[in-house]
């Protein structure tokens, strides 16, 4: 019975308010019966309503129709948390399902939970894998995943790994299990090759979406070929990672029979030509990444593709752009009006005042990626000219340019002054103060992402020389829905106790070299009531502080720590007392250091800490210790 009548605080009766419309009627009904509170964080005394009795109004019917207009995941999550009855409803009409940690539980819990899945999407490594901290051999395999729903799922038709090992093997069992397959999107995976491709291709008679995103493929001949005839349902086809050769003639073909795509993107092995030819055949052509574009003097083929790109008048993303000259945005800055979304990332032969050109002619941008050189007075055109940016990404430009112009905390603070609408920004510079992290922050109090990345480590401010923790403070402070934080420079152990005290509904952390003490990590750990990711690297943090989280880690999805002060004696206490929290050490230490007492002062150099209802995995390789 204590599921049936699970409390709620009365005060956060209406936090979870789901807005459901009824076309007929052209009314709009309020529901206030998603709790995100339960009871056992109330204080004692609390008034405390039974659940069931107020949820007896609401037929389930009725509750399975609002739930149908729910698509968010936490929403999802909170609703099934209401009383038994809803948990039910909601896991029967779930159809889409997020694990975040492919550790966490048992693939064949998923499909028992969840009968009516047709859309899973499962995340792998660690996120600090992006900077090589995971060893490459760390595991994360998706067969396990794919051979559960081939068994219990055969109606999936979307699939979605990130940081996860995919072969061949796995591909062809997707290919041939899943009769209705229609997306298959792989980020930043290895282990597979064009040959798995093909067989998809060959297989997946409805795919609409195939987004291989940043992933290790090995080029074991064509595939482009492989797709079914006379006519596919390809709406979207992004291809840019793959590093061999790509058969044009199967490109142009396979384009000229797909006329719903609206998304393509191209590596750069496709030829400058086809590219001309195949926009062509693509007039609903909303998002476009080409291919090489390589200096020369063929006038006649630049004016070719300008012509090309004029016909796609739909196009709103613009990327790829590898090897481009700068003549070639001068070309098409014309037809750039109606773009959204610009990539410039992997275009580094493009000079700042030809980016500047261009972006004074994209009035509409919502998103912008460009490297470094883009400089400050480059951030400054950005602003004046783009009020509704949504999202900055600046990242470091390669050794090779790393002379040319810089961004620092002037260009930055030029984006905020203009575009107040922004909320995402990931941030490679030189230098900051903490004079443009406070007016950052008072420009822009909509942000909910905000990565800084400063190139030298515990640099401090700029001007001043003093350390940056009021700048991130007040970070914290002004951008009240902050949920993501990556750190950089001279810090103390006063940011944390900021973020602690200003940072409620913050998700992920990732710091590097920042701290002083052990305290600077209780402080943020005794705050931070939302945090679910928590990643460190380079930091003074020792056993006190990973203790100290005893009481937040079973809340919590992760904890990364690498190259900090944490012993084998400290990771062992952390296993056990908290037994369904799986703790994995890595640091080359043998097996008698491991078994036996005698290591307890070995330093750890990796600790990964994740919750987890399926015990501990059992393809943990060689250097991986679970405690």
């Amino acid at each position: 019975m204590e599921w049936m009548f699970r409390s709620c605080n009365f005060g956060k009766f209406v936090s979870g308010i789901l807005y459901v419309i009824v076309d007929s009627m052209r009314v709009v009904d309020y529901l206030t019966a998603v709790f995100y509170t339960i009871h056992d964080v109330l204080p004692p005394g609390s008034f405390r309503i039974p659940v069931a009795i107020t949820m007896a109004y609401f037929p389930e019917e009725v509750v399975e129709h609002i739930l149908g207009y729910v698509t968010s995941h936490r929403d999802r999550n909170a609703s099934s948390l209401v009383c038994r009855a809803w948990y039910h409803i909601e896991r029967r009409g779930r159809r889409s399902v997020l694990v975040n940690n492919c550790y966490a539980v048992h693939p064949d819990h998923v499909n028992v939970r969840f009968p009516s899945m047709r859309s899973l999407s499962v995340k792998g490594k660690p996120h600090f894998a992006f900077f090589s901290c995971v060893p490459e051999e760390w595991g994360a395999f998706a067969d396990p995943w794919v051979d559960a729903c081939a068994r219990a799922c055969p109606g999936l038709e979307e699939l979605q790994l990130k940081r996860m090992v995919v072969t061949d093997e796995c591909l062809k069992r997707v290919a041939r299990s899943f009769t209705n397959f229609k997306s298959l999107i792989l980020v930043s995976c290895k282990g597979f090759s064009t040959a798995g491709l093909a067989t998809i291709a060959t297989n997946c008679r409805f795919l609409k979406e195939l987004d291989l995103q940043e992933s290790l493929v090995e080029h074991r001949g064509q595939w482009l070929n492989c797709f079914p005839k006379p006519s596919t349902s390809l709406e979207s086809l992004n291809f840019s990672c793959l590093t061999g050769e790509v058969n044009a003639f199967a490109l142009e073909r396979l384009v000229a029979r797909s006329p719903n795509l609206k998304r393509l993107r191209l590596n750069r092995a496709v030829p400058f030509d086809v590219l001309s030819r195949i926009l062509f055949r693509t007039p609903k052509l909303e998002d476009l990444g080409t291919g090489s574009i390589p200096r020369g003097n063929n006038p006649a083929a630049y004016v070719s593709l300008y012509a090309a790109l004029g016909k796609c008048s739909l196009l709103k993303s613009l990327s790829g752009l590898w090897d481009a000259p700068g003549i070639f945005l001068q070309g098409i800055s014309l037809g750039c009006k109606n773009l959204t979304c610009l990539n410039l990332r992997y275009a580094p032969l493009i000079q700042s005042d030809d980016i500047i050109n261009i972006i004074c002619r994209c009035t509409k941008l919502q998103v912008l990626s460009a490297l470094d050189h883009i400089g400050d007075e480059g951030l400054k055109i950005v602003a004046f000219s783009c009020p509704d940016l949504r999202e900055l990404r600046i990242f470091p430009s390669r050794a090779s340019t790393a002379a040319r112009t810089t961004v620092t905390e002037e260009g930055l603070a030029a984006i905020s002054s203009c575009c107040r609408k922004i909320q995402s920004v990931l941030y490679f510079c030189t230098q900051m103060t903490n004079a443009g992290l406070i007016t950052i922050a008072k420009n822009c109090p909509l942000l909910t992402t905000f990565r800084l990345c400063i190139r030298e480590p515990r640099s401090a401010d700029a001007v001043t020389g003093q350390p940056l923790d009021e700048g991130f403070g007040a970070i914290v402070q002004y951008c009240k829905g902050l949920r993501r934080l990556s750190m950089s420079g001279l810090l103390t152990d006063r940011v944390f106790l900021y973020i602690g005290m200003y940072a409620e509904k913050l998700e992920m952390l990732s710091v590097a070299f920042a701290g002083d003490t052990d305290d600077g990590m209780v402080y943020m750990l005794n705050g931070c009531r939302s945090l679910r990711k928590l990643e460190i690297r380079d930091s003074p943090f020792g056993d006190a502080a990973l203790l100290a989280g005893v009481h937040r880690y079973e809340a919590m999805s992760s904890l990364w720590m690498s190259s900090c002060r944490i012993t084998l004696g400290g990771c062992r206490t952390l296993a056990a007392t908290m037994p369904n929290v799986t703790v994995e050490v890595m640091g080359g230490m043998s097996m008698d250091e491991l078994d036996g007492g005698a290591g307890d002062a070995k330093k750890v150099e990796k600790l990964y800490l994740y919750r987890t209802i399926a015990g501990p995995r059992g393809d943990a390789p060689g250097f991986v210790a679970i405690l």
